[in-house]
């Protein structure tokens, strides 16, 4: 396998989709450069508004960033806060159901695509604050709203990019999201 070296250039070409098939196949069998990922942090910090540190991206719109202060939290990449990013930021977002045929079949079509509404539910989960559509679940209703992906960023940083993270020691890998499903009892 030979050694490439990846400009900034290609990815981002690469994170626009406009990668060719032959950019793609080269990418693929050589060894992967030691600063690809601070690259496409570089990247991906140039196209968000803000100047809080993003330590990994978790989806097309949200990131787990470092504020200013230290904090970690996900946000949206209009700004948009939904809080310490160990908690699920679904469970800050406006959520839509879609419980009926009918509500369904205007996503869905044909209708006998649909899901059946006895059996799932349709949830769609859009940032407050620009209305962006940021993560969409089938579930039986009543099923807890997804955690999808809670990374372990210190062990990332420490393992796999052999750069710790200053403030390491000041967070526990842990789900926190019951914490703010508790608070919601007490306040109602």
């Amino acid at each position: 396998m030979e050694k490439m070296e990846v400009s900034k250039e290609l990815v981002k070409k690469l994170l626009d989709g406009v990668i060719s098939d032959q950019e793609v196949l080269r990418l693929l069998n050589s060894y992967k450069d030691e600063d690809r990922f601070q690259k496409y942090m570089e990247l991906l910090q140039e196209r968000v508004p803000w100047k809080d540190e993003i330590l990994l991206r978790l989806s097309e719109h949200i990131y787990v960033v470092r504020k200013s202060s230290g904090e970690r939290i996900s946000k949206c990449s209009c700004g948009h806060e939904f809080g310490d990013y160990r908690v699920n930021w679904k469970l800050n977002c406006l959520i839509n159901v879609r419980r009926t045929i009918q509500e369904m079949s205007e996503v869905y079509s044909p209708e006998p695509a649909c899901p059946e509404p006895d059996w799932q539910e349709i949830r769609e989960f859009f940032c407050p604050n620009c209305g962006t559509q940021l993560a969409v679940e089938v579930l039986p209703p009543g099923y807890p709203v997804q955690f999808e992906f809670l990374p372990d960023i210190d062990g990332f940083y420490r393992d796999q990019l052999g750069s710790p993270l200053p403030d390491a020691d000041q967070y526990k890998y842990e789900d926190k999201s019951l914490e703010l499903i508790k608070s919601w009892a007490k306040e109602g």
